[in-house]
């Protein structure tokens, strides 16, 4: 973690007219082409939702904005920022389990399903990782999401952790689509950085 300056930063003034927002947070949700990814898990008996947070991880981390928080009233830069998923119990509840991120694709699904193995399933909040080097994940397989509102406690601003949610994978004429929803601090992310996210999302995709 170190000091990200932000004057002369190019984003200086959205960053100065976004940052003090009661609520500084913007969603936007879309679809991805995941027929390649469907196809590379199916074939190498990988899990699917761990590919799809695989792709999204990589891609974020690829993207400096992506990587930037608030730290004691400080914007901070992260060299990595892994990521934090919800996982469906037995029980129908769900606990909550850390990946560190790798950029080899077999390493992280690997890792990460060892990780979901061993995860305790009444743990919610506690975590091994740097808590602010994250990025929050939750997975909603059974509808087709179209918008998404985040339960919010209220001081996530003063940390800037992006949240994203995939949905329920479709299939139309021989093509897999899923819907994906990112939402992000506008003081440190523009509309403009979720259309880079999702090209690169692809481009890790087609390049499986």
């Amino acid at each position: 973690m170190k000091i990200f300056n932000t004057k002369g930063w190019y984003r200086e003034n959205q960053f100065e007219f976004f940052k003090d927002y009661e609520d500084p947070f913007f969603n936007i949700t879309t679809q991805i082409d995941v027929t390649n990814l469907r196809n590379y898990c199916k074939k190498h008996q990988k899990s699917f939702s761990l590919g799809c947070i695989f792709i999204v991880i990589k891609a974020i981390n690829s993207i400096e904005e992506y990587r930037l928080r608030f730290h004691k009233g400080a914007v901070v830069s992260f060299d990595k920022v892994n990521v934090g998923s919800t996982v469906l119990n037995e029980n129908n509840s769900f606990s909550f389990c850390d990946f560190q991120f790798m950029n080899d694709f077999n390493e992280f699904v690997d890792a990460a399903q060892k990780a979901i193995d061993n995860c305790d399933q009444h743990r919610m909040h506690e975590t091994e990782l740097n808590p602010l080097a994250m990025v929050h994940c939750t997975t909603i397989p059974w509808v087709e999401i179209t918008g998404f509102k985040h339960a919010r406690k209220g001081d996530e601003k003063e940390q800037g952790i992006p949240k994203i949610v995939f949905g329920k994978r479709v299939e139309e004429g021989g093509k897999f689509k899923i819907s994906f929803s990112i939402e992000q601090h506008h003081a440190l992310v523009d509309g403009l950085h979720v259309g880079l996210l999702v090209q690169k999302m692809e481009t890790i995709i087609k390049a499986l």
